[in-house]
């Protein structure tokens, strides 16, 4: 159910985006990813881990480079950061412990980012967001 969740959300702010027109501002998926990352650590200031809020915050500033470097240079860094987003929360539990983190979240974050990211994918492969700054 966490990963069904995860999708069906991802595509309905998606679609949502796309049909209002958020997404057409080069801004938009970058600033998704850059709130996906900070999830992590409001779990683990909601947990009262100082360590945590700290392993957290160093993968949190790589993953905001991420969308800086996606912003500025092409959307399909985005796009790969996405996707290492959901490696990220498969492997999250091995390597950090947060004890603010919801049972369900890693899931749930990983189907959202997967299908995040193949829809951006899809969006950048079709020219519908130009994957290139000016």
């Amino acid at each position: 159910m966490d990963y069904l969740a995860g999708i069906i959300i991802a595509l309905v702010v998606s679609l949502f985006a796309t049909r209002v027109g958020f997404d057409k501002d080069r801004s938009f998926y970058p600033t998704v990813l850059a709130v996906i990352a900070s999830y992590y650590g409001l779990f683990a200031v909601m947990g009262g881990s100082v360590q945590a809020v700290l392993s957290e915050a160093a993968v949190m500033a790589v993953f905001l480079g991420a969308t800086v470097l996606g912003f500025k240079r092409n959307l399909w860094f985005v796009v790969a950061a996405l996707l290492m987003h959901g490696l990220f929360d498969f492997f999250h539990g091995h390597f950090i412990s947060n004890p603010g983190v919801p049972m369900w979240w890693p899931m749930f974050c990983l189907a959202y980012d997967v299908a995040a990211a193949v829809y951006l994918a899809y969006l950048l492969r079709h020219s519908r967001v130009i994957a290139n700054a000016l």
